[in-house]
Order: structure tokens, then sequence, then C-alpha cells
């Protein structure tokens, strides 16, 4: 527990604590600014990128700044950030609801919906030894040495697993989460995969760790976990009558599932860059590109369409 609270300690210090770090308008001198947040979750990045790219190219200064899920709450709720493209809603909902049942968030569309978030196991676990619901864990705590892995600390995900903990649902009172980062998890993932050695861990879909371990989201018959259906598009309050434009764009973003998955694969199992990924889908997917930008212009008032399309062309 001592190495979480370090853990979570040295986060926070990278992260900061505060959104002191985000500029405190939406741009100065007639510039036109689009400040995202994101976490280091590959399919937001890649989507933040394609946005950036694509608002760089109709003339916005647009920037991105990563944070924790907390921290980017407090950015939209407090007008330091505009938007946000990574709301897994409803497990999410600890940290967004409130700012959005106040006004000060705004939810602007589903950029992806069908999405699955829950503790899983890899199939062969399931598998062999009959562990198909939470209710399976406690009475197999041995075969996981009692952890549950996670992901980054300040996560809405890692709490609602800390919560359940603290309450002892199914028994999991003497249970421990781990948590590290995305990275750090798949990597244990793996190396015990390898070595058949059971794991139950936080998993999602869309990711490529779905097909690679054949994932078994767990059942959760005493409904103590939201899940997660689809993921929202926020934006911070007074966006859409300070720029309608940009309103526009980001109500308008929509990905598919093999796509998000396409980019988590390209990031974390074929190394390439963001800027390389968002390049690359944009250039293979100009019908979605031409969707987000029905209506959209320019900084000047062109049609986004005639200034974005033919440069992804070649």
């Amino acid at each position: 527990m001592t190495v979480v609270l370090v853990a979570a300690t040295a986060l926070a210090a990278c992260s900061g604590t505060t959104t002191d770090g985000f500029a405190t308008t939406s741009g100065g001198s007639g510039a036109r600014v689009a400040r995202f947040v994101q976490q280091p979750w590959s399919d937001l990045v890649v989507e933040t990128q394609i946005a950036i790219d694509i608002l760089g190219k109709l003339g916005y200064q647009a920037s991105t700044q990563e944070v924790s899920v907390p921290l980017a709450g407090q950015a939209l709720a407090t007008g330091k950030a505009d938007a946000y493209l990574g709301n897994w809603w409803p497990s999410q909902q600890q940290v967004f609801q409130k700012p959005i049942d106040e006004g000060k968030v705004k939810v602007v569309g589903t950029l992806l919906s069908g999405t699955q978030y829950a503790p899983a196991v890899p199939g062969w676990v399931a598998d062999k030894y009959g562990v198909h619901s939470l209710a399976d864990l406690d009475k197999n705590g041995d075969l996981f040495g009692r952890k549950i892995y996670g992901i980054e600390p300040g996560a809405p995900a890692n709490q609602i697993i800390q919560e359940a903990i603290d309450k002892d649902a199914y028994g999991l009172g003497d249970w421990q989460l781990v948590q590290s980062s995305t990275e750090a998890m798949l990597a244990e993932v793996t190396r015990r995969t390898a070595k058949h050695q059971p794991i139950v861990f936080l998993g999602w879909s869309p990711h490529w760790m779905t097909i690679d371990f054949k994932l078994v989201f767990m059942d959760d018959p005493q409904k103590v976990w939201p899940g997660a259906g689809e993921i929202r598009v926020l934006e911070r309050m007074g966006l859409d009558k300070q720029d309608p434009n940009l309103h526009r764009f980001l109500s308008q973003m929509k990905v598919d599932a093999d796509s998000a998955s396409a980019w988590i694969r390209a990031l974390d199992k074929e190394k390439k860059t963001a800027k390389a990924a968002a390049e690359k889908w944009m250039k293979t997917h100009p019908d979605m590109v031409a969707g987000w930008l029905n209506g959209v212009t320019d900084i000047n008032g062109k049609p986004a369409s005639d200034v974005v399309l033919p440069s992804l062309k070649g």
C-alpha cells in the first residue's frame, strides 16, 4: 500500500494537483484556440491528435495537456480547458456528473458506443478455473494473490474497485488494488499470461487486449460496477456561444471500434507515434473526416472540407 501511495503522489507531482498550469483564457489578440485534456490512453491520444491536426489546418491554435481524469474534470469546469474526448460513461460518473448537472460541463456528442469496461481475466483463466463473475474471485483468492490490477492512480475505475474492497463486496475486503499505469498493468498481464499465472485486472474494449488475451469481462450480479456503454465528447460551459464553429466540429466527431482498436495497436504494439497514426487514419478515412467537417469553416470562413480534405490526398 505504501508503494501505491508513493506512486499516486508521484503522478500527482507530474500531472499537477491544480489547474494552475492551464491557460486562463481561450486565447488572446483574436486567436482561435482549442485546448484539450487527455490521459495516456492510446486511442484517446490519437483521437485528440487528429482533432488538433484538423483544427490546425483550420487556423486554430490547438493543444492538449495530459492530466488525471479528476483534473480533466476540474479544468473543464473552471474553463481552463475547452474539450475532452475521453468521457467513458458511466464509469466516469463520479467525476463528471456534478459539473454536468451544474451546467459547468456540457455533453456535446457520443464519440463511440458499445464499449466494455470492467474487471476481467484472460480467457484461459476463465476456462481453467471457472472464473466468470466477480462472485467467483474470492473463492479463488489464492490463485490471484488477492490482488486486482488497475491503471493510473486517480482513475475513477480504480476508485470503484477500491470502494468495492472497502465495502467487502463479493468478499473482497481482504483484497488489494494494485495501481500503476495502463502500460505497466498490461505488461504484468502479458508476463503472467506467458507463465500461465492467473490475474484479474481492469479491462476495456475497444482495445487489442480483448483479442490478444481473449478477455472475459466479469459478471456483476450485485451491480457494484457501473460499466461503460459509450465514450462521450465534453466541452466547457459557454464554448457553444463563444465559438459555435469549434462546438459544431466537436459535436460531429464520431469513430468506430475498429478504428479505436487500430490506434491502440499502432501505438502499443507497432510503436508508432500518435502523429503518424493520426495522419494514416485521416488519409484512409476521408469520408469520416468529412462528416466531422459538415458546416464547419476555417477561421476565415472558408468551408473546412475545402481546406482539410485536399490535404489528405497523395
